[in-house]
């Protein structure tokens, strides 16, 4: 094998004209080059140099590999280059994927936090539930999930999803019951699930639906499920025309009720973990970190607020 030293000795070489030329210029002593040399000569089983009393000069083969060893070099100085930037958040890109709700609450924040902190690093963004958002990462196509789990239930994200994952936790989310303004449980600090058991229900994503049935099963009934959608803002917005009852998350709570809707805590309550998602691996990245401690200032800022 043809190592990157054994490349420099052989440059050094033709252009010093000498091993005392070579090593002065490497910084190794003379027998080291030599030693360097004969190792070299032994991996591609030919002789590099041609030894002349004192004077050396390279055989053809020795004349071939200094002649690509200027573009091998060049070639490993600019990815050590690259690397070295990486690893100094001087550069890097960082694919991630998030839910909706968190993409618009702690994504732009988290974004604006990396733009300033390392304006040379590159985030990409794509949207999707926790399900397919993990199998991505799995598959490589992306780098950092923003996730959910409910606790407890049927509708909890199972523990395989997460398996050989890293997680790290963002935020608790709770779960509200949103109602009309003028809906009869309206004043009510607290609202017991049974007492919504014949109201028509608006129901968010897929895992949303499972949890929703889960939660009304343990309250004693089965909800009739009137619409079925995933935009939580239209949830509201169907909620506030008196179309029905929806469970919305604080994430989306927070920052998209309007005056024409009541929030109120539930009874049986419910609450899902909010987190960041990456591989052991690329945890380590600098920018995949970077982010991450993004993700983390901008949830803290959202349960602050």
């Amino acid at each position: 094998m043809i190592d990157a030293a054994g490349l420099r000795v052989m440059k050094a070489i033709a252009d010093e004209g000498s091993f005392t030329g070579a090593a002065a210029s490497l910084g190794y002593t003379q027998p080291a080059i030599s030693q360097m040399v004969r190792r070299l000569e032994q991996r591609t089983g030919t002789v590099l140099v041609d030894r002349v009393g004192r004077q050396v000069r390279l055989t053809e083969a020795g004349q071939v590999l200094a002649r690509h060893a200027v573009s091998v070099l060049s070639a490993l100085d600019a990815a050590e280059e690259e690397v070295a930037a990486i690893a100094g958040l001087r550069a890097g890109r960082v694919r991630m994927t998030s839910f909706p709700s968190a993409t618009a609450t702690l994504v732009p924040r988290a974004l604006a936090n990396v733009h300033r902190d390392h304006p040379d690093l590159s985030v990409t963004f794509t949207e999707a539930e926790p399900p397919e958002a993990l199998a991505a990462l799995r598959a490589g196509e992306t780098d950092l999930v923003i996730a959910f789990r409910y606790e407890g239930g049927a509708s909890e994200v199972e523990d395989s999803d997460f398996e050989g994952l890293v997680t790290v936790p963002l935020l608790t989310d709770e779960v509200r019951v949103v109602l009309a303004k003028d809906h009869p449980m309206a004043d009510l600090a607290v609202v017991p699930l049974d007492k919504l058991a014949t109201d028509p229900w608006i129901a968010g994503c897929p895992r949303c639906r499972i949890h929703l049935l889960s939660m009304a099963a343990d309250a004693g009934f089965r909800p009739t499920v009137s619409f079925e959608i995933e935009d939580y803002v239209a949830q509201i917005g169907l909620v506030g025309a008196g179309l029905g009852v929806a469970l919305v998350p604080d994430l989306i709570v927070k920052t998209a009720a309007g005056d024409e809707v009541v929030v109120r805590t539930s009874t049986p309550g419910s609450r899902r973990q909010v987190v960041a998602v990456t591989t052991p691996d690329l945890q380590k990245v600098p920018a995949v970190a970077a982010t991450i401690e993004a993700l983390q200032a901008s949830a803290d800022a959202f349960v602050a607020s």
